[in-house]
């Protein structure tokens, strides 16, 4: 199987995968109005499919070393079930977040759900396996949370500009309009919805990480393709209930799938297939050998950096606040700051043990 051997096709992967998983979520912004829910079908057919065609393809090239047919023979059945049980895991919290982005938009729901992903699974991995600087840690834990913060404030005072805005378009319309408008429920029900997706996204990490571990363990392209086993398997039983008990809008029918157009669709398969491209990038290079190795805090740092490129993605292409006050532009500015802050602070904390 093709694998990087060199510090350079290692560091390549890296950026590839954060420009995937960065820029998946365009698609489902592309789609249009085509439901979420509708759309996460395709997407996880997209993601099954680009696992099958690199396992049999990229996995199975360099027939000296081990292909990814090998690795399926003396894989173990208990890091199969991992695998396939991290996808499932994982699916439910991408769900939700794009659940969160059709709701809120990238900029909102990837910085709080992912950024609260980074603070629950570093302060895990320290308070079971304590190594690093704390000092490091958890200061940049406290800036991703305030960042994660002052995202939320943004967002609702960037609603709230906007409703102030319709009222007075209202009163100039009609003065006999109620002076008082009803409160939007949008930025409770976005900010939400992405911290349920953080949390749960902080935990199928360390399931991949055990389905790859000794002997048995699944090679990149395995890894992948029992991830996304699990991904599909599991949008059979979620995505009912999101069309039964929809975030916003009507409930849908499994069968509307069939309505969509084949842009909606193709749109879908091309954004399973990015995030997987990106992850099966980020399960190659974490296989490479310990002299090809990016280095523990790049490859973190590049890794979790897939969050901010995807919310510059929803404030540069998108423009989710176009028409923000200066306020809420400073306040969006600020927290990209303190996120890539605090990003670079935890990153580097395994370099610096504590004195």
């Amino acid at each position: 199987m093709i694998l990087p051997t060199t510090y350079a096709a290692a560091l390549i992967l890296l950026l590839a995968s954060m420009s995937a998983w960065g820029s998946w979520a365009n698609t489902q912004k592309m789609s249009g109005k085509w439901r979420f829910e509708l759309f996460y079908y395709d997407f996880s057919i997209g993601m099954l499919l680009c696992a099958l065609l690199a396992a049999y393809t990229l996995g199975e090239m360099s027939p000296k070393d081990l292909t990814f047919s090998d690795n399926l023979l003396i894989a173990g059945r208990r890091q199969m079930v991992w695998a396939a049980g991290a996808g499932a895991v994982f699916n439910l919290a991408n769900l939700l977040l794009v659940a969160a982005i059709s709701v809120s938009g990238l900029a909102v729901a990837f910085p709080i759900g992912l950024g609260l992903a980074l603070v629950v699974e570093a302060t895990s991995n320290y308070l079971f396996n304590p190594q690093g600087n704390p000092i490091l840690l958890f200061g940049g834990v406290v800036l991703v949370v305030i960042a994660i913060l002052v995202d939320a404030f943004a967002y609702t005072g960037y609603l709230d500009d906007r409703l102030e805005e319709e009222k007075k378009a209202a009163l100039v319309a009609d003065p006999r309009a109620k002076k008082r408008a009803p409160r939007p429920t949008g930025a409770a029900r976005g900010i939400v919805l992405s911290i349920v997706s953080g949390i749960v996204m902080a935990c199928f990490y360390p399931m991949l990480e055990t389905a790859r571990q000794g002997e048995a363990g699944l090679a990149p392209y395995g890894l992948a393709l029992f991830f996304s086993i699990g991904v599909l398997g599991s949008s059979l039983f979620y995505i009912p209930f999101f069309l039964n008990f929809p975030v916003s809008g009507e409930p849908l029918q499994a069968s509307d799938y069939f309505r969509g157009a084949g842009k909606q669709h193709a749109l879908g398969l091309l954004g399973g297939v990015i995030w997987m491209a990106g992850g099966i990038c980020n399960f190659a290079a974490a296989a490479a050998p310990a002299s090809a190795q990016a280095g523990p805090a790049l490859s973190y740092a590049l890794s979790r950096g897939a969050t901010m490129v995807s919310a510059l993605w929803g404030l540069l292409v998108w423009r989710e606040f176009q028409g923000a006050s200066p306020r809420v532009r400073t306040l969006i500015a600020f927290m990209v700051v303190l996120f890539l802050a605090g990003l670079g602070m935890v990153s580097m904390a395994s370099l610096h043990a504590s004195r």
